[in-house]
């Protein structure tokens, strides 16, 4: 059930009495469809007990982008929250430098991501929460983390799906079926309609953006990597390629729409991804019901285990956050208390000087991103 206005206001006065890890969020986006919005959100609400938001870095709405589209909603949430004594900055130049430790969220572009890290580390921040895939090459990535390693900085990478249930159930009924191939399925939820944008702001591509997840778990979990990989084969029936003219720029960008692809390790282990923009609504828009995402265990044609996300517990929950916010991104009700966990694990650890259990490190997302960009010629030479 979701948590009553009652309940959440005691857990907001319990939070506020602990220490805090202090944040700063750089790139909020949209209100209702931003990464960093959303983040910036579930903080200020008191659900993240060990954080606190003390500075926004907008450089878009806060700049050129103010008069365009989503503009006046960000305006809306700035004065919103400037009375609760968060800051806002074009760029880091205007924010304090910490006088403690102090990390912060990069939920920008991704092309825009190294220059902000850079400017995370001169401005004296201690720890950076980097969104992924972090950078859109491996070369600017391993350049961040020797900048940040020279800095004493620390990186974590925001990839969710490392600490979330479906994920570990599959994982562990993997460990019981000897032989068992191993699949996952990530389903987004936008129309066709809404691909334009889509491909224009995630303009690394579908390797490097949604299904970039999916890799972070094959590295992390299975031993994959660009250097391990014996056959990919890609699923021609499931797959589409597609040409789509950013509203923004008016620029062409090619890019999947869906693809599927099945990894063999050298170790032999067989691994298939599936990710499909708009695979999470059915007709009518209506989220599909256990759609969104899932992981599945299969040998000798039988199906031994396929954990769902959301289960039927977690949808009647999806269903009435929905219902009360039903112009959010589909993503942020199914996957609200990961991203929580995400955050509350960050921030805990700074305050107790450890490392969280089960964030990725700037490591793991190095290796994801050099499988990434080892995957896709080979399956654009299959595929296109």
């Amino acid at each position: 059930m979701l948590m009553s206005t009652k309940m959440m206001t005691m857990r907001r006065v319990v939070a506020r009495g602990f220490a805090t890890t202090e944040v700063a969020l750089v790139g909020c986006g949209v209100p209702g469809r931003g990464m960093g919005w959303y983040h910036a959100k579930q903080i200020i609400d008191g659900e993240v007990p060990s954080a606190k938001l003390t500075d926004v870095v907008e450089p878009w709405f806060l700049g050129g982008g103010a008069s365009g589209p989503g503009g006046s909603e960000f305006a809306e949430f700035k004065k919103a929250v400037e009375p609760t004594g968060v800051r806002f900055h074009e760029s880091f130049a205007t924010m304090p430098k910490p006088d403690g430790k102090k990390m912060a969220m990069i939920c920008t572009r991704t092309a825009d991501m190294p220059k902000y890290v850079t400017d995370s580390i001169e401005n004296g921040i201690s720890h950076v929460f980097l969104e992924k895939p972090g950078a859109p090459t491996v070369g600017e990535l391993e350049d961040m983390a020797a900048k940040a390693k020279a800095a004493g900085v620390e990186i974590y990478m925001g990839y969710n799906k490392n600490v979330t249930a479906y994920v570990t159930k599959g994982r562990q009924a993997l460990g019981k079926v000897p032989d068992g191939e191993f699949t996952l399925v990530h389903h987004n939820a936008y129309t066709l309609e809404e691909l334009d944008e889509c491909f224009e702001r995630n303009a690394e591509g579908m390797l490097k953006n949604m299904a970039i997840h999916e890799l972070a778990l094959l590295v992390s979990f299975f031993g994959a990597s660009a250097d391990s990989i014996k056959s990919v084969v890609a699923d021609k029936a499931y797959s589409s390629f597609e040409t789509r003219v950013g509203p923004s720029s008016g620029k062409k960008f090619s890019d999947f729409s869906k693809i599927a692809f099945t990894i063999t390790t050298a170790a032999g282990q067989k691994l298939t991804v599936k990710a499909d923009r708009c695979g999470g609504l059915m007709p009518g828009g209506a989220m599909a019901d256990g759609a969104m995402m899932y992981a599945a265990v299969e040998a000798g044609g039988v199906i031994h285990e396929r954990a769902i996300m959301p289960d039927k517990d977690l949808l009647a929950v999806v269903e009435e956050r929905t219902a009360k916010n039903p112009t959010y991104m589909p993503y942020f009700h199914t996957q609200h208390d990961d991203y929580i966990t995400l955050k509350e694990r960050c921030c805990a650890a700074i305050l107790a000087g450890a490392q969280p259990e089960g964030i990725a490190t700037i490591q793991i997302g190095v290796d994801t991103l050099k499988l990434a960009e080892a995957l896709k010629p080979m399956l654009e030479k299959q595929l296109i």
